[in-house]
């Protein structure tokens, strides 16, 4: 157990309200502040960015990523 993290999903519960990056299926990546999730890692993200070659590419406010499309889901403070 590291900092209270005994399940998977207890990253996720850690990580609302802060910045994460998503990798996604189509090799897109995406980085915003995670507001929700459920059980099928369907993710609700606020100031989504889409990164190209670690750049923001554009700009998507409030997402909605679809959890089948996701491969992982990264704290941003980790992944940088």
């Amino acid at each position: 157990m590291v900092d209270g993290i005994e399940r998977p999903l207890d990253v996720l519960n850690n990580s609302k309200g802060k910045e994460v990056l998503v990798q996604l299926k189509n090799n897109r990546q995406m980085v915003g502040t995670l507001l929700a999730f459920d059980i099928h890692i369907n993710v609700v993200l606020d100031n989504a960015k889409e990164v190209v070659d670690g750049e923001n590419k554009r700009n998507l406010g409030l997402t909605f990523l679809r959890g089948d499309t996701i491969i992982f889901i990264s704290p941003a403070s980790m992944a940088k």
